[in-house]
């Protein structure tokens, strides 16, 4: 292998390592009984599969409520009950975030779940982050903030957003030709901004935006994160 593709992939499974770690801890806090809230993406994926074990090896008492048809599908895989809002409400969500900063404010959203992920995550009793340490970030903004948009509402959402000091790109899907479209049959138009000062007001300011379902700006939800570094895991509760 060529010096630089085996530093990189090194790279890579260092990550991934961490991702582990972290989603390990979290399944480890999960307790008999609760009801979760299992969300979607990477960091999430490592946790659902750990805590199938621990229902397997522990015979424990637990329900998940999928945040996407990718949580859902792996927890079935992983013979973990399903259930749903209508039914239960979480005691416990736990997912992973694309950003983190100083006072646990996040953008998710990546992996184009974030309407249910934030309806779920703030049904919980507790909402539990789980990041590697690639994403703390001091201020929210290099990564764009997803928005969910009805597809007839593409044009004046966008023309409203470039107002708004953003700029929009309608995320295109790969394997696909065309635009990625959500689990709930919508775009995602991703929106760079400059900066963020002030994240609970540009969440809100966004949902006013007629068209957007839900954007991947999570202000004040996150209870306590988990964060993977080169030391183990860190732990942030909010304040």
């Amino acid at each position: 292998m060529h010096p630089k593709k085996e530093i990189a992939w090194e790279a890579v499974q260092l990550v991934d390592e961490a991702k582990r770690q972290v989603a390990n801890e979290a399944a480890m806090m999960v307790n008999d009984g609760q009801i979760l809230g299992l969300g979607t993406g990477s960091t999430s994926h490592y946790f659902i599969q750990k805590l199938g074990n621990r229902i397997m090896e522990e015979e424990l008492d637990i329900m998940g409520i999928p945040t996407s048809y990718q949580s859902f599908f792996l927890a079935r895989d992983c013979k973990i009950p399903i259930t749903t809002l209508d039914e239960h409400l979480p005691d416990l969500a736990v997912d992973g975030a694309d950003e983190v900063d100083p006072q646990l404010n996040l953008i998710k959203g990546g992996g184009a779940a974030h309407t249910l992920e934030k309806i779920v995550d703030s049904a919980a009793d507790k909402f539990l982050v789980i990041v590697d340490e690639s994403k703390k970030v001091e201020k929210l903004g290099d990564f764009p903030v997803p928005l969910e948009v009805i597809p007839s509402a593409y044009r004046p959402v966008t023309e409203q957003v470039k107002a708004a000091g953003g700029v929009p790109s309608l995320r295109m899907a790969q394997m696909k030709d065309g635009p990625v479209i959500t689990d709930n049959n919508n775009f995602v138009v991703d929106v760079q901004f400059k900066e963020i000062p002030n994240p609970k007001e540009l969440e809100i300011e966004l949902n006013s935006i007629p068209g957007v379902v839900e954007n991947g700006v999570f202000a004040g939800i996150a209870d306590q994160v988990l964060i993977a570094t080169s030391n183990g895991v860190e732990s942030i509760k909010k304040p």
